[in-house]
């Protein structure tokens, strides 16, 4: 007997033959994946882009710097040149996504900007722009009293405040005020106190501590004062505060008790300001010093014919406040001194006690005053800053 056959459709051959064709991984079979045939594909990297900061703006602030960034790239270079043709120093972020100006634009300039990146591909786009600075109506410099040049060598005393005098009225005065820091080492706290819109002084919560390195610091390029005023130039400079010299002097004793680094090293007579010109209470810091100085009650606002009036020239004369207060010698009032107060308002000393207390203070050293009989010294003459308590003195801080 013969085996049953078996019949395939030929529909079923072929399929079966296209199937295992499909199917196949020997050399030269498939072309799937191959760029352009059939059932392939293709990889195309995204086009880099490159972005400024500030994009095509005028107007700005020269502080201001220039980012440029790049994305779906990486920056292969960045120019920035002034209309003179001067080239911008900046420098690339390590990744090469950035690239950030390192100096500061001028005031009034126009800069021009190309920079370009390459995608993964290595293609190439270029991007460019323009910056423009600002131009102010004024510009206000930073002032630094006392000048640091004449207290270098000397240093200053532990009351000494430190002075910021802008000589235009300053509208944003929390803005200003952000742009400038006092240092100090050892660190001891401090604060900033506007006496008017000119002037900011800077004084620690207690005295400066002998050999405390103060660094000052006004970053006030490119900051906006207000009323179109910008600042001018910024600076730094470099205190040093030597030794404690204290002069508590006593309306009531007549006598003034010298402190150097808190201990008592003398004790000498004085006279203080008479009931009519009662010298002011509280801390008074020196300011100025001259061996031989001409005293004028016309200096401030007391001229003959007033009986109040007074011109006479003294020796060994420390200013202690801006309305006529001296420690100096007085050789006419050797008679009253440590018994009774006859002075338009300074304290008087006799020639050997004045000499010396000329030899051993100077700026920044303190005299306190007590029992005279006198207003509280105010804040805004001169030096007055330690009249106010360490929280009222923080309210005069804009940023408060």
């Amino acid at each position: 007997m013969f085996p049953k056959k078996t019949f395939f459709p030929l529909a079923g051959i072929l399929a079966a033959t296209v199937l295992l064709s499909a199917c196949s991984s020997g050399d030269g079979g498939s072309d799937a994946g191959t760029p352009g045939a059939p059932g392939g594909s293709s990889q195309t990297a995204t086009p880099a882009t490159v972005s400024i900061e500030p994009a095509n703006a005028s107007g700005i602030s020269p502080s201001t710097p220039i980012v440029v960034k790049a994305a779906n790239g990486k920056l292969t270079d960045v120019t920035v040149t002034s209309a003179k043709g001067k080239t911008v120093a900046g420098e690339f972020s390590p990744d090469k996504l950035s690239w950030t100006t390192t100096e500061v634009l001028g005031y009034g300039g126009t800069y021009q900007v190309k920079a370009h990146a390459q995608n993964a591909d290595g293609k190439s786009v270029e991007q460019q722009g323009q910056v423009t600075t600002l131009s102010p109506k004024k510009q206000a410099n930073a002032n630094l009293i006392p000048a640091p040049n004449a207290v270098k060598s000397a240093g200053v005393g532990v009351g000494q405040p430190i002075v910021f005098s802008f000589g235009v009225a300053v509208k944003n005065k929390a803005a200003v005020e952000k742009a400038l820091t006092v240092e100090s080492s050892p660190k001891q706290d401090g604060s900033w106190y506007w006496i008017d819109d000119k002037n900011v002084h800077y004084r620690p919560k207690e005295y400066w501590k002998p050999g405390t390195t103060l660094t000052v610091n006004a970053k006030i390029y490119g900051v906006d004062f207000g009323n179109g005023v910008y600042g001018a130039d910024d600076r730094t400079e470099t205190y040093k505060v030597h030794d404690s010299w204290i002069a508590k002097a006593d309306g009531n004793s007549e006598q003034m008790q010298i402190f150097h680094n808190g201990s008592l090293v003398k004790s000498m007579p004085i006279s203080m300001g008479k009931d009519a010109t009662p010298t002011h209470l509280g801390p008074h810091v020196i300011s100025d010093k001259q061996a031989n100085y001409t005293m004028d009650s016309c200096t401030y606002g007391v001229c003959p014919p007033d009986p109040k009036a007074y011109r006479s020239n003294e020796k060994f004369s420390e200013r202690i406040s801006n309305d006529g207060e001296f420690v100096h010698e007085n050789p006419n009032s050797v008679g009253q001194q440590g018994s009774s107060n006859v002075s338009h308002g300074c304290i008087n000393l006799n020639a050997a006690n004045a000499e010396w207390f000329f030899t051993n203070f100077g700026l920044g050293d303190v005299v306190e005053v007590t029992n005279s009989g006198g207003p509280q010294l105010p804040v805004w003459d001169l030096y007055g800053d330690w009249s106010k308590s360490w929280t009222d003195w923080q309210k005069g801080s804009a940023l408060k």
